[in-house]
């Protein structure tokens, strides 16, 4: 499957029981919405997917029940971050044999690399698999940059694509298309900023609150790309408050207390992780249901 690198990609919330076993049915329901609202890609495992509490064999049960349950109406990517070249090859090879349709990758972030250290990592991926590749550039929350000229390297490799970008900083749209025009292809990654980003140029959003309101992030995006920006920025600007629960270290906890209050899924987390509590909670709550009073009805997104 060839990827385009545009639309809307949720980086879905992994659901768990109780018990903390995967949560296959609620997983699915979830993507049932998301499927509704249009969204044009999925990418399983991710930092919003509890990643670093996710076995290998676990992030293959999701990636198995997703390609089942999607029938190859999207594309569906596996994340890869491991602070281990050996383990993230080898995840990648796995991913690639299990029938993903393409990958994002962070860099090893459990010891500071050097950028020729980071650059070789993502080479070392990039030739293990055929899949095409979406790095993730997230200096704000995981202290490496991948600089352009990380990229002018990693560009060299047909299968390194995209950019998940994360600077928040949304002049960095418009340097990445002077130095590479379309070769590389942007999405952003920080829901706050994604409206301008795409105003900009960016290609795709890689989403986060999309987990809870599926058609709200997907019309801002079809709204901007048609040109109908006064409708996307009425959206936007009702969407804000609860848009920057997504930048925020409890990001997890915070989207999936909003799922819960949108009906589209649990509030089960994986330890070290707890659900939010006392004051914090009530602070979210309070921000999703006075997003949720004022819900603005949304146009016929779907048919253009």
């Amino acid at each position: 499957m060839t990827l385009p690198w545009t639309g809307v990609y949720p980086a879905i919330t992994t659901k768990f029981t109780a018990n903390g076993a995967l949560d296959i049915p609620a997983f699915l329901k979830n993507i049932q919405a998301q499927l509704d609202a249009g969204i044009d890609g999925l990418i399983l495992g991710g930092s919003l997917g509890e990643s670093s509490t996710i076995t290998h064999d676990e992030r293959m049960e999701l990636l198995k029940a997703t390609l089942d349950f999607v029938g190859g109406r999207i594309p569906v990517l596996v994340n890869i971050a491991e602070g281990s070249t050996r383990n993230a090859v080898a995840l990648a090879e796995r991913a690639q044999a299990n029938g993903a349709h393409g990958l994002m990758v962070l860099p090893p972030m459990m010891y500071k690399p050097t950028d020729r250290e980071t650059t070789d990592f993502f080479l070392a991926v990039a030739q293990s698999t055929d899949l095409p590749i979406l790095i993730y550039n997230n200096p704000v929350d995981y202290k490496i940059e991948v600089t352009l000229d990380m990229f002018e390297e990693l560009l060299k490799f047909k299968n390194i694509q995209a950019v998940k970008e994360s600077t928040r900083d949304v002049s960095n749209v418009t340097r990445i298309r002077r130095r590479f025009g379309n070769d590389l292809k942007v999405l952003c990654g920080v829901d706050t900023l994604a409206l301008e980003s795409l105003l900009m140029g960016a290609d795709g959003w890689v989403a986060g609150l999309v987990a809870a309101f599926p058609r709200e992030t997907v019309a801002i995006y079809r709204l901007a790309k048609a040109g109908r920006i006064d409708e996307a920025i009425a959206i936007h600007r009702w969407f804000l408050p609860i848009l920057e629960l997504d930048i925020n270290p409890q990001l997890v906890q915070n989207i999936k207390l909003a799922e819960v209050m949108t009906g589209l899924g649990t509030e089960h987390v994986r330890p070290p992780r707890q659900p939010l509590m006392g004051a914090e909670r009530e602070r979210v709550i309070r921000i999703l249901e006075e997003g949720l009073a004022i819900r603005p009805v949304l146009p016929d997104y779907l048919r253009m």
